[in-house]
């Protein structure tokens, strides 16, 4: 297959998810600006067919090496090449036809494909929020290096890059990002700490992965997006605030010394955060809907409770102490969410465990790449033997 010059050449890790899906639909709507070169997936090899046929893809990579039979059957009348494991999609991501590479992958499987495509000078939108908060340095300073742009996809960290946009160069003074609040809002402690997670899987706002929802849940997505913002935006810890925020319609907003706020608002609609992330720094009709101001009224914001949801304040503690520490509360969060997904452990557990991780693990200051790798496996090991 003849790829067509003039237009952009996609690669979307993780394209059978949230995110994934969502780029798709823009790309849909778009075929005279893209061309999909790549696309991979964890586990759903079905899903990953029907997209390579539909988009005529070159390369699809299946990072369950168990199902790569499948996939390869399934598109064994086509002329897309398939591929199997980590290592495969690291390799083609940095490919010569590949111009924008999506990195949707959930969880810190995401993080050496990203740094690959880096390397490789890609342009990455991000959307892997794990890759940040565990390599935040080492990813920050590779981009640099390689001259790779970072072009956030988050909701909140592409709402402050589009207010900064309007800057004029000022000094920030503060960032502010906005929280949902998630299901348990207004619920009290002694609910929340009986919560299912079918219960904590209903979020009032966003169509989001299971992963993510129970993130926004326990509020350690927030915590997340607060260590991603610091290294995104070369902004300290203690300057980056949290605003509850359960309209979502403001996305984040950007402070500066005379006290302005500039604001980015929206429906909550992945879409257009990925849509301009795609199309930067033209703006692309997405298919969403339009706000109405004045059919909303009012919008709520307050201060986020870190008594019933303490894994925000373990974000802030991580990154505050810096070093590895931020990504053995990732390592550890990943364990604990997916015993609660099993129903093996309690809500509250998934804090007690990230605390119990964070004070056990062996600290180092300025780790490595391979000392990343070292952190997330001790701190797996760690949160495995705290559930047992």
């Amino acid at each position: 297959m003849k790829k067509e010059t003039g237009k952009r050449h996609i690669a979307i890790l993780g394209s059978t998810g949230s995110i994934g899906t969502q780029a798709l639909d823009i790309i849909r709507r778009h075929p005279e600006r893209f061309e999909v070169e790549l696309l991979s997936a964890n586990r759903n090899a079905e899903l990953l067919a029907a997209q390579a046929r539909e988009f005529d893809v070159n390369h699809v990579v299946i990072c369950d090496e168990s199902r790569y039979e499948a996939l390869q059957d399934a598109l064994r009348d086509t002329d897309c090449k398939v591929f199997a494991g980590t290592e495969s999609l690291c390799d083609l991501v940095a490919a010569q036809e590949v111009d924008i590479v999506i990195g949707a992958m959930v969880g810190f499987s995401g993080l050496r494909p990203t740094l690959a495509a880096l390397e490789a000078g890609k342009i990455v939108a991000l959307a892997n929020k794990e890759t940040l908060v565990a390599a935040g340095a080492l990813v920050t300073k590779c981009a640099a290096e390689h001259d790779a742009p970072i072009l956030p996809v988050d909701s909140e960290h592409s709402a402050i890059f589009q207010c900064l946009m309007g800057a004029a160069g000022n000094k920030v003074e503060r960032l502010h990002l906005t929280a949902s609040g998630g299901p348990f809002l207004g619920w009290p402690r002694e609910q929340i700490a009986v919560a299912t997670a079918s219960q904590a899987l209903k979020h009032p706002n966003w169509d989001m992965g299971a992963k993510v929802t129970i993130d926004s849940s326990t509020m350690m997505n927030k915590g997340f997006e607060v260590i991603e913002a610091r290294w995104l935006f070369d902004m300290p810890p203690e300057r980056i605030n949290v605003v509850v925020h359960p309209d979502s319609i403001v996305h984040s907003m950007v402070e500066f010394c005379d006290g302005a706020l500039l604001a980015q608002l929206g429906c909550p609609d992945m879409r257009q955060p990925i849509g301009f992330a795609l199309g930067f720094p033209e703006r692309l009709e997405t298919g969403g809907r339009k706000l109405d101001l004045a059919a909303l009224g009012t919008l709520h914001f307050e201060k986020p409770d870190t008594e019933r949801f303490p894994c925000l304040a373990l974000a802030y503690e991580a990154i505050r102490r810096g070093g590895n520490l931020p990504c053995a509360l990732n390592a550890a969060n990943e364990v604990a969410v997916k015993a609660f997904l099993e129903g093996r452990i309690g809500f509250y557990d998934i804090p007690r465990l990230c605390e119990s991780v964070l004070n056990g693990v062996d600290f180092a200051a300025d780790p490595s790449l391979d000392g990343i790798f070292e952190t997330d496996a001790q701190a797996r090991r760690l949160a495995a033997q705290s559930i047992r």
